[in-house]
């Protein structure tokens, strides 16, 4: 039986890296989508035809026997042998198969996946999520799977983190799961509790350019910018007493109810975290100076005791990056009550956020030249508010917000970059 679903990329309109340390973030599913076509097989062969960024496919024949040392799912050995053959791109796939075995019981022996996606790679608008999601949607479909609303997104995410070895946070697939067009959907990551979706209202726009400068989470400053967040936590909680066994707790289980701040550094409200914590925490660390004395409680990353980690500055981005998400949320929900000399005012208000976030992703070192100069040449455009990187940043995708008329200006714009760089970048 052929099963044919689909899901849709995502634009990061406030939130982006500050997911994996429990922001409020905001997330718009985009009209580019990736269909997936699926059908079981029983001699355990795995066909993958991948129309992925290419109009002539990628197609790989393997044997999911191969992925099972000794027929069980074990994700390191998956991850080993995939990337040893140069076929990690079919991690995001046939990961899914591995996951709901291990997770969900199911007796997978094969199938035939054809993939075809118009979400472009490497423009930080979740094409990886995006296929997860569609894929993951098909098998539990074959198998007749019943899962509750967040939890095929969190499957989802396993394929990525430990299949694949991205260390992506949440917001991803549950942005492509749960987003529904024209409405932000707010997602408190914490690590998956959605909020009621958000209309965006009809004279209000949220616009993606592409920087045409590639994108990857996989990259390793994404990935040093998120361990260092994370001993920045670890160095907080031991002030206040956690135990390094607390954190080896949370580490191995998951749970972090029993840390301080449930063990997220977005729950520590910006006042008290300049008032307590911002001064005590080093502008930078070795990784091998915080691995004599300390743990880090995040499953993904692995601190390399070679690497000088900003500690304090990618701290101090989540913190910050929660409350602007928090007050851009607020500022848009008083939007239709106003008069219109006061939506222009909450406009700038929402646009000062957004610079601001943008800002922040440079002191991190995840900014780029390219989405630079989108954000400044928005700056000085006509019904253009405000506009940041997006995603994991170092290039990808800039969000705009605009009003009806600029969202004509943002289409100018778009021109005017392609012209420029001799390259078509996409609009969103």
């Amino acid at each position: 039986m052929l099963i044919e679903t689909s899901a849709p990329g995502r634009l990061d309109v406030m939130g982006g890296i500050a997911d994996y340390s429990g922001s409020l973030v905001l997330q718009m599913p985009i009209a580019q989508q990736t269909e997936v076509n699926l059908t079981l097989r029983t001699d355990y062969i795995c066909v993958l035809k991948s129309y992925i960024g290419t109009s002539q496919p990628w197609i790989l024949e393997l044997s999911y026997r191969d992925l099972l040392p000794n027929k069980l799912v074990d994700y390191a050995f998956a991850k080993q042998f995939l990337s040893h053959r140069k076929q990690i791109w079919a991690g995001y796939i046939v990961g899914c198969a591995l996951v709901l075995q291990k997770e969900k019981g199911i007796e997978f022996t094969g199938a035939n996946i054809e993939i075809r996606s118009a979400v472009p790679l490497g423009k930080g608008v979740s094409s990886s999520a995006s296929v997860e999601v569609a894929v993951m949607r098909a098998l539990v479909q074959a198998f007749q799977l019943t899962l509750l609303p967040t939890e095929l997104p969190t499957l989802a995410q396993k394929v990525e983190n430990f299949v694949v070895g991205a260390p992506c946070g949440l917001m991803d697939q549950l942005a492509c799961h749960l987003g529904k067009p024209n409405h932000l959907l707010p997602i408190v990551c914490q690590p998956d509790l959605t909020e009621p979706l958000l209309p965006i209202p009809n004279d209000l726009h949220f616009v993606g350019i592409d920087s045409g400068v590639k994108h990857t989470v996989s990259g390793h400053q994404y990935g040093n910018v998120r361990s260092a967040a994370f001993m920045g936590y670890s160095l907080i909680a031991a002030h206040l007493g956690a135990s390094t066994q607390d954190l080896k707790h949370a580490l191995l289980t998951g749970e972090r109810n029993h840390l301080p701040f449930r063990g997220y550094l977005c729950n520590i409200s910006v006042s008290e975290f300049e008032s307590s914590y911002q001064n005590m925490l080093p502008f930078t660390l070795t990784g091998k100076a915080f691995l004599e004395k300390n743990i880090s409680i995040d499953p993904v990353t692995k601190i390399n005791p070679g690497v000088t980690y900003s500690v304090r500055t990618c701290t101090k981005h989540p913190v910050y990056e929660n409350n602007r998400v928090d007050l851009f949320r607020s500022l848009l929900l008083s939007y239709s009550h106003q008069s219109t000399s006061n939506q222009i005012k909450i406009l700038a208000e929402m646009g000062t956020l957004m610079y601001a976030s943008h800002e922040s992703y440079s002191h991190c070192g995840l900014g780029s030249a390219r989405t630079d100069e989108i954000v400044s040449l928005a700056k000085n455009a006509t019904g253009i508010y405000g506009a940041k990187i997006t995603g994991g940043g170092q290039g990808g995708t800039v969000c705009l917000l605009t009003d009806t008329a600029g969202k004509q200006t943002a289409k100018a714009l778009h021109q005017l970059l392609c012209e420029k760089y001799k390259q078509p970048l996409v609009l969103f």
